[in-house]
């Protein structure tokens, strides 16, 4: 176990020296933790250099079963001291990086009240992270979109929420009766990279409609996209919940998406009441959506 703690402690830190003072040894007994661990598996998981400690590729792999080993191992102890006092235990809760400042404080707040033999760890990433976290092991739930049910996860349907075309604060055509899916992909776009799922629903729904998109920059930070946006460099796509604030204060340009130009006009919007019972399902209907899934 000591080994994989040293193994950890100087792929986080990149240095045996600062990963000595992590783990309070001295310098030498981290060195050796390495070598020795190094000399049991016949591979060299470290590239030394004067600016520090690389992974190898051969080391890159062993440092995530490490993480997983020791995870599993913090799972067992703490199960053990809990033995027999209801729920307990570690789970470890995946948000997208979208929702987590929404819903990280009052689920933990929920989950502490409910069952405080239950200790949470909570990550965040990208769809397509939260769905490897999960197929590996890394993670016990998340909430991610778009992702039916496998043979190796149980999936079931949560919520679906708007995605919303984004422009410029100077863009006059942007109105509270939502923005054509066409009109959209025939601006000049700033996107997540490739194959982030609002990517993939973007270039899928321009291929169906025999558009070539206009990819003027991409990241994958969706707060450096608004500030692109907000800059005045093209458009872009996001999840209603992301943008709400700025649009309502002005900053941003923002509507959801309709697939066509009929919306009923009393959908919700900043301001403005939500759509009575018999216009919802019309609505839901209309607008561009990604689905949630626990």
């Amino acid at each position: 176990m000591r080994q994989l703690q040293a193994l950890l402690a100087v792929a986080d830190t990149g240095s045996v020296t600062r990963a000595a003072e992590l783990l309070h040894v001295v310098q030498p007994a981290v060195t050796r933790q390495i070598h020795n661990l190094e000399a049991e598996l016949g591979a060299a998981l470290f590239d030394r250099s004067r600016t520090g400690m690389r992974a190898t590729d051969i080391g890159v792999q062993v440092i995530e079963r490490a993480r997983r080993a020791l995870s599993e191992l913090d799972r067992a102890r703490e199960e053990a001291r809990s033995s027999g006092a209801g729920l307990h235990g570690i789970v470890t809760v995946g948000l997208l990086a979208s929702t987590a400042a929404l819903l990280a404080v009052p689920m933990v707040f929920a989950v502490t009240e409910r069952h405080p033999g239950v200790r949470l760890r909570v990550v965040t990433g990208y769809g397509g992270h939260l769905s490897r976290w999960l197929e590996a092991g890394d993670v016990d739930v998340a909430l991610t979109y778009n992702q039916p049910p496998t043979v190796a996860l149980e999936a079931r349907p949560l919520l679906e929420e708007d995605l919303w075309a984004v422009a410029p604060p100077t863009a006059g055509d942007v109105t509270a009766e939502g923005v054509d899916l066409r009109e959209l992909l025939q601006r000049s776009l700033v996107m997540p990279s490739a194959p982030h799922v609002i990517r993939s629903l973007v270039e899928s729904a321009a291929a169906r409609i025999g558009l070539a998109l206009d990819i003027a920059v991409e990241t994958n930070d969706a707060g450096v996209q608004k500030q692109l946006v907000q800059g005045g460099l093209g458009w872009t796509v996001l999840p209603g919940i992301m943008v709400a604030d700025e649009a309502a204060g002005g900053t941003l340009n923002a509507a959801p998406i309709v697939n066509r130009w009929n919306p009923p006009k009393n959908h919700p919007w900043p301001g403005r009441p939500a759509p009575g019972p018999r216009s919802r399902s019309a609505w839901w209907r209309k607008y561009w959506k990604r689905q949630f899934w626990a």
